[in-house]
């Protein structure tokens, strides 16, 4: 719609002519919307066998598993053609009567004038792709800084390196042997058997109470998790006081480890030592229930999603065989894997191992953030190609328009950078505009998604800043290329008579 109202000067002749011989304003309206219709059918011919063959790429990138199929074919080719005249009457219905309402005399006596600053269509039609440009590319961003945050945020525990065998219950009373097995292999340096991982969805939750009264109000209700003497050193996490537990250590069976966060809630500045008492279910009597003392505090480790807060977790000693994490140091990881899968079948050779690394478990909870930072890269880079071809076509119309004013401009001793100055200056105030509308929407909306974490980057003035400079860098190079063309054309042909 954009290109063709602003070629109308190039057919204005065309249409006077038409008109002089006696076509009605209906028939150049038909012809009008027919080119439209048919330049729209080649495109959506051109789209459609695109996205067939783009359809695996669009499926891995977005995690879908579409396909055309013959039945497809049923409701795709009503559409196909809904949206071939929907599409091509919507883009050519304006030009069609723009084009038609030419006055013969006028047009034929040269007095037809349409320039760039005539149309206030056209301006609205580059300030809106821009928008959008600068809109994706502010999101993009913001995506990208959020998604590098949670890549390098210290989690509290150290997900590197770190093999996960996730069905190790199926080894029932020899996950033991498996694990002590697998910690004498070249190469591991510690493994821990529990299901109850910073990665896992695995949740137990308990009531534990200050005072062995177990009134509710001073209660705390927890994360409980049922750990092995190997679980803070094996994961990488920090002691912020007290001790891990320890084999050697009889009274641990009745020890525990708190975070940071339960150590706060329970108001404990000095919480070593201290006593919890936990309900075994039922009646909340004294002798249903047993007493645990602190042995340390472990420093706070995101254990679910960063959209939460970190909440109160209790650890206590505990059998439990749910998965094997695996701490490995080596550059030969495969040949790791390799010999933990041969201790495997060597215990177990009828059940399948299953096994996965701790960081790819933290990735998959953030897939659909890294898919939407993909398509946004995808749809930024469709919407500022589509935005600069259009504006290289009025670049390019523009230039051609004042062809003679340029003329005239170089004679009287302009220089080329002051041409493509003036052929610029009128692109780049509709840019400027799109910035000024973009940047609120875009920071407004942006701030809304990142209210989903709880951790979470701020938006700095410099994102809306370089977005705003990378958009005027590309209108001015895009605009550039026709300017410079036209400032270096020869003013004679330009100034001659028709």
């Amino acid at each position: 719609m954009n290109l063709a109202t602003a070629r109308s000067a190039n057919r204005a002749k065309e249409v006077g002519v038409r008109k002089v011989l006696g076509s009605s304003r209906s028939y150049l309206i038909t012809q009008f919307l027919t080119e439209s219709v048919l330049v729209t059918f080649v495109a959506a011919v051109l789209a459609f066998t695109a996205a067939l063959f783009l359809l695996p790429l669009f499926n891995q990138l977005s995690g879908k598993e579409m396909v055309v199929s013959a039945q497809s074919f049923t409701w795709l080719v009503p559409l196909f053609v809904v949206l071939v005249l929907l599409i091509g009457v919507s883009a050519g219905a304006y030009p069609a009567f723009f084009l038609s309402a030419f006055q013969p005399i006028q047009v034929l006596k040269g007095k037809l004038s349409t320039g760039f600053k005539a149309s206030g269509l056209r301006n609205f039609l580059v300030v809106f792709q821009f928008s959008i440009s600068i809109f994706l590319i502010i999101g993009t961003l913001v995506i990208y800084k959020q998604l590098n945050y949670i890549q390098t945020k210290n989690l509290g525990y150290n997900r590197d390196q770190v093999v996960i065998v996730q069905n190790s219950f199926e080894l029932n009373d020899q996950a033991k042997l498996f694990k002590q097995e697998v910690k004498r292999l070249p190469g591991v340096l510690n493994a821990t058997l529990t299901g109850y991982l910073p990665t896992a969805n695995w949740h137990n939750t308990a009531m534990f109470y200050k005072d062995a009264s177990l009134d509710p109000k001073r209660s705390l209700f927890p994360e409980t998790w049922g750990v092995d003497e190997d679980y803070i050193d094996a994961l990488g996490m920090t002691m912020a006081s007290g001790r891990s537990f320890s084999k050697d250590m009889l009274t641990d069976s009745s020890g525990i480890i708190i975070n940071e966060s339960a150590a706060k809630f329970l108001d404990l500045k000095e919480p070593l030592n201290k006593t919890l008492f936990k309900s075994n279910g039922g009646e909340r009597t004294q002798s249903n229930t047993k007493t645990y003392h602190i042995i340390g505090v472990v420093k706070d480790f995101n254990f679910s999603s960063l959209r939460e807060n970190i909440s109160p977790v209790v650890l206590f000693l505990d059998t439990n065989n749910g998965a094997l994490s695996i701490r490995v140091k080596t550059t030969d990881i495969k040949n790791v894997m390799s010999q933990i899968e041969h201790t495997w079948k060597s215990i177990s050779p009828n059940v399948p191992i299953n096994m996965s690394f701790m960081d790819q478990d933290f990735d998959a909870t953030y897939r659909s953030e890294q898919r939407i930072g993909k398509l946004f890269v995808l749809f930024t880079t469709l919407a500022i190609s589509i935005a600069c071809l259009g504006l290289f076509g009025l670049a390019a119309f523009a230039a051609e328009q004042r062809s003679k004013e340029i003329g005239i401009r170089k004679i009287l001793g302009a220089t080329v950078p002051v041409i493509v100055r003036m052929l610029s200056f009128d692109f780049l105030k509709l840019v400027m505009l799109s910035i000024v509308i973009a940047s609120p929407l875009a920071w407004f909306l942006m701030y809304k998604w990142l209210q989903d974490f709880a951790y979470r980057v701020e938006i700095q003035w410099w994102i809306v800043l370089i977005a705003g400079v990378a958009a005027l860098l590309i209108a001015f190079l895009t605009i550039s290329f026709q300017s410079v063309k036209a400032a270096l054309s020869n003013q004679v042909k330009s100034l001659r008579s028709e």
